[in-house]
């Protein structure tokens, strides 16, 4: 699979500054593969002061679609030929789509639906609640008026300007009719009520990699009053505003999800299609792969953990290669381990998986999932090798679940007893503090099925 650029092929891309740390050609890029769309996507990097030679640019050379980040979204307006209702209320655009003359663009804003989006995947509803919003442009002037649409009971503007946040409170009171914002200097946080509980957006750039160790409001205190938190940032995936609110029991949403949805609505503004919530997942599932920068996953853990399952699902859901060592080891001796176990003994085979960890890592693989057989970390230095090719995660079932998936397996060596359920428990006992040695953090897999647990694995690891 693979994107070729031919002489038909169409170019989208990203207006912003900066624009380095952005994933969303990996949305786009990815729809355009899986859709067969002969369509490209690019991040421009325009600085401000070249915006509106570089959006005639973009029109003359026939660019299908372009995306506006900051902090061009308010800057934009005047070169549009149409603007839609929703975007000209907002006063802030993030998708252009060619007219049907073609001889312009007109501005949409799909952060809106973004937001919303992800609110609704939370099961979190803004009706009747208490919001502040951190920040009075980019993410926030969307999330003011979905408050708004949504009926939120009352919404609080913090921006270090408060003439912006007066002018973001005033349209959405305008439009509302009635009193719903009220404008505060973001220094002034310490005056909201601290006896309710609210829902916060972060909505400024404040944390965004590589400054990821920055905050808007470092008082652990402000925390205390949030019960769920949004973070338009999504690099890092876990921003400092999302741990410290975590910290305080809240429940999070990141920005990637905002990200996701609304390029989704791009994409499907551009090319005239309704993309499907497989296609959604297989997106999502590549931009985590861009956080994770192609980190090689380990899976370990005791055989009937679920490994081979979570890491053809860990596999598709990235797009990794995906190994499992003793499938490896069988077609490079091309005898089944019970031969090897019979033929050689279990310290030749222990040797074997060590010979294929050194050569996993001396090749320089990356992005790509490797499934462990039950003893390979046994050895020290194999454990050694595993942290050294990757993030190591162990599967951890217990014995009955582990003798409901493997009683009716007779190619393990191991298991050919009288007493398999017994034979199961004494060898997790044995083995229990070595896998926990091995890896970097454990997870449970019982009663989950393997999808949810790869998902599980992928957002831990961020």
């Amino acid at each position: 699979m693979g994107q070729t650029v031919k002489g038909t092929t169409r170019v989208c891309g990203l207006f912003g500054y900066p624009v380095h740390h952005t994933v969303s050609p990996a949305i786009h890029n990815t729809l355009a593969d899986r859709l067969s769309c002969d369509l490209v996507y690019v991040p421009f990097e325009v600085e401000p002061e070249h915006l509106k030679e570089a959006f005639y640019g973009a029109l003359s050379m026939d660019v299908l679609g372009l995306n506006v980040t900051i902090p061009h979204k308010s800057a934009v307006i005047p070169f549009l030929k149409e603007i839609d209702p929703m975007a000209k209320r907002i006063g802030a655009v993030n998708t252009l789509v060619r007219t049907a003359d073609n001889s312009g663009f007109k501005g949409y804003n799909t952060d809106y639906f973004g937001i919303k989006k992800s609110f609704e995947e939370a099961s979190c509803s803004l009706k009747d609640e208490s919001v502040i919003i951190l920040g009075a442009g980019g993410a926030a002037r969307p999330a003011a008026f979905l408050c708004a649409d949504e009926g939120a009971k009352e919404v609080f503007i913090l921006n270090r300007t408060l003439k912006r946040a007066q002018e973001l409170s005033d349209s959405v009171n305008d439009f509302a009719g009635k009193k719903l914002c009220s404008a505060m200097k973001l220094s002034d946080y310490k005056e909201l009520d601290a006896s309710k509980k609210y829902i916060c957006f972060q909505a400024t750039s404040v944390g965004l990699y590589p400054k990821s160790d920055e905050v808007i409001i470092d008082d652990e205190n402000f925390y205390k009053l949030i019960h769920t938190g949004f973070d338009a940032i999504f690099k890092p995936y876990r921003t400092r505003f999302i741990s410290m609110c975590e910290k305080q029991g809240a429940k999070c949403i990141s920005g990637i999800r905002m990200l996701l949805h609304q390029g989704i609505c791009a994409y499907e503004l551009w090319n005239n299609v309704i993309v499907s919530e497989e296609d959604i997942r297989i997106v999502y599932g590549r931009m985590l792969r861009e956080l994770l920068d192609d980190e090689n996953i380990v899976l370990v853990g005791f055989m009937g953990s679920g490994k081979s399952a979570v890491s053809l699902e860990i596999a598709d859901f990235l797009g990794y290669d995906r190994i499992d060592s003793d499938e490896a080891i069988e077609q490079k001796e091309d005898r089944t381990i019970s031969d090897i176990f019979s033929t050689d003994g279990e310290e030749a085979f222990r040797q074997m998986e060590t010979d294929f960890l050194k050569e996993l890592i001396a090749d320089k693989r990356k992005k790509t999932v490797l499934a462990c057989g039950g003893g390979l970390p046994i050895r020290e230095e194999n454990r050694k090798l595993l942290k050294e090719f990757g993030r190591v995660i162990f599967l951890k079932a217990e014995p009955e679940t582990v003798y409901d998936r493997v009683k009716d397996d007779t190619s393990r060596p191991l298991l050919q007893t009288g007493d398999v359920l017994g034979r199961i428990k004494k060898l997790q006992d044995d083995r229990r503090d070595i896998y926990d040695k091995a890896c970097d953090f454990g997870i449970d897999t019982d009663k989950k099925i393997a999808r949810a647990i790869a998902e599980e694995i992928v957002h831990l690891l961020l």
